[in-house]
């Protein structure tokens, strides 16, 4: 069987994808493909993504640059199984190892003879240069079906939403890893959306997003993990020894990014007089962070959504202090005399 060079390949998927397209939401708007692809594979995919007039970003090369992944946020990433360089095993393993790309559908394509190899490593469809043209167009299909799915309920950030929450802190529970549970939570987040629109709000959260998964990744690596519950509301995970050290740098970089949202007065003024939840004219404070931290340390917890009742307690706990600030359960099971652990920046 033939194969396509890749100036080959890059110049069909130039062709094949339209030069100018209705707009569409920025998240769903373009497919990553890299590696080399038998030509009926290659084909399906431009003729696929020209139907649904989505863009193509294409390298020859079956490896992720993650910085550009995180920054495109594509609806699919599509990796070329006979790909002459690179680990596509590592490739995998690290694109569903991080917390912001874990969602996107990852599509292994190529000379396949069994899917299950590739199934084991974590891809979420295979397809095979035995397949049909129809078939392989309509499995393309059914992949962007789920990845506009999969992140309705969090489109701004693309991070894992409650069900993936509740199985990451019950692989831990199983594996009994000592780990801590934070949520994370905008202070006066409400007060600011209605100040200052949906959209700057939607930009907050997004930027939350990303301190968040960035600070997480750099100290715990794979081990680390961070869902976005809602709004405003995030959960993340870490290892019992990273808690106070990604706390402290979380509620200390949150001081630094929250306020320049805010115009130049409220900013040096450090409030403005907006309506409270209650719908009462009152001085309202720039935003914070609060986090609440519950761990295993002192605990024996037998399924998620004890941890998750506990954090969301120390979350409230944290909200009721002034200012960016991480609060941690201290108390035994059966106990509740000592108070929680509180940290200040």
């Amino acid at each position: 069987m033939g194969w396509l060079a890749s100036d080959d390949l890059s110049r069909l998927f130039r062709m094949m994808t339209p030069a100018f397209a209705p707009p569409v939401p920025p998240l769903f708007d373009g497919v990553l493909v890299l590696g080399t692809f038998p030509p009926r594979v290659s084909s399906a995919i431009a003729t696929w993504a020209s139907t649904r007039q989505l863009s193509v970003t294409y390298e020859p090369v079956a490896r992720v640059d993650r910085d550009l992944a995180r920054a495109q946020l594509p609806a699919l990433i599509i990796l070329g199984a006979d790909s002459a360089s690179g680990d596509l095993g590592n490739e995998i393993h690290a694109l569903k190892g991080d917390s912001r790309l874990q969602t996107v559908p990852l599509v292994v394509a190529g000379t396949l003879p069994s899917a299950e190899r590739w199934f084991e490593l974590g891809a979420d469809e295979v397809l095979s240069d035995t397949l049909a043209d129809e078939e392989l167009l309509a499995r393309l299909t059914a992949a962007l079906r789920r990845s506009v799915r999969d992140v309705q309920v969090n489109p701004s950030t693309r991070l894992p939403g409650a069900e993936a929450i509740a199985e990451a802190i019950s692989e831990r529970l199983r594996q009994d890893e000592p780990f801590g549970a934070c949520y994370a939570d905008l202070d006066h987040f409400k007060e600011f959306n209605d100040r200052y629109g949906y959209a700057k709000g939607d930009d907050v959260i997004r930027t939350v997003a990303e301190l968040l998964a960035g600070v997480v990744e750099q100290a715990a690596g794979p081990r680390g993990f961070v869902g976005h519950i809602g709004g405003d509301d995030f959960l993340f995970l870490v290892p019992l020894a990273s808690v106070a050290s990604v706390c402290d740098l979380l509620v200390q970089r949150a001081d630094e990014i929250l306020p320049p949202r805010y115009s130049p007065h409220d900013r040096q003024a450090g409030y403005f007089f907006g309506k409270d939840r209650r719908g009462r004219l009152d001085r309202v404070p720039l935003m914070t962070l609060s986090i609440g931290v519950v761990t295993n340390e002192r605990r024996k917890f037998t399924h998620a959504a004890q941890v998750s009742e506990l954090a969301t307690e120390m979350k409230t706990y944290a909200k009721a202090l002034p200012g960016s600030v991480w609060a941690m359960d201290r108390r035994s099971d059966g106990e509740s005399a000592n108070p929680p652990e509180e940290k200040h920046q």
